[in-house]
């Protein structure tokens, strides 16, 4: 009896375009001017962080709408379960400042935010040797043809989720980059060990960290 109700064939739910332009009206009414105009505030705008939780759907439409995305890419824009994602804006231009980098929607001026203990959880996945280089890429190679695609990837990160059930929450970002490649490939799409190698060192440069914890550390190759 909801008075937007429309019988079938109409949707029962909102689609993702629709959902877009409910986020961009909030961000535009309601946090545009708590980050960028609003006086009186302990914090003035240049100094100011505003955070928002919500739903994957919210926050894949304010990563489209930040990384320029275009309207056929924005479902390939994967959003991280429990991870904070950063932007960085510069408050004349209302624009993103941190550099882009590669993603499954073309470039991405985000940064997951993981604490120092995670982000030396993935820096060890993708170091030689680590879990999400050769010896995962081989666990995942069912077919034994020095190829990936996108379902031996995503059964590989469900086997993932099985052993990780009792570890530490460190693991769960190991297992959001695994889903991020999963993402990224299209249906028919294969990579080879060199290009998943490479896809989670692009995975890895996206984390953001406390640069102080890392002071004393050798850069990572």
């Amino acid at each position: 009896d909801h008075e937007y109700y429309l019988p079938p064939p109409a949707p029962l739910t909102e689609s993702l375009a629709d959902c877009q332009t409910r986020v961009m009206g909030c961000f535009e009414d309601t946090i545009a001017p708590a980050l960028f105009d609003e006086e009186g505030l302990p914090v003035p705008p240049d100094d100011r962080t505003i955070i928002v939780v919500a739903h994957a759907n919210t926050i894949r439409s304010l990563i489209a709408y930040f990384d320029e995305v275009p309207e056929d890419q924005v479902s390939q824009i994967y959003v991280p379960n429990s991870v904070p994602i950063l932007y960085r804006f510069e408050r004349t231009t209302r624009k993103p400042v941190s550099t882009k980098l590669q993603s499954s929607h073309g470039g991405s001026h985000a940064r997951w935010m993981i604490s120092s203990e995670n982000h030396q959880i993935v820096r060890d996945a993708v170091s030689t040797g680590g879990m999400l280089t050769r010896a995962l890429f081989d666990a995942m190679d069912v077919t034994q043809d020095r190829a990936l695609c996108r379902a031996e990837i995503e059964a590989g990160v469900r086997e993932l989720m099985k052993d990780s059930e009792h570890e530490t929450q460190s693991d769960c970002v190991v297992i959001g980059l695994a889903k991020k490649l999963a993402r990224e490939l299209g249906e028919d799409e294969t990579i080879t060990l060199q290009e998943f190698e490479r896809r989670t060192a692009l995975a890895y440069e996206g984390l953001q960290c406390n640069e102080s914890d890392f002071a004393n550390e050798e850069p990572f190759p």
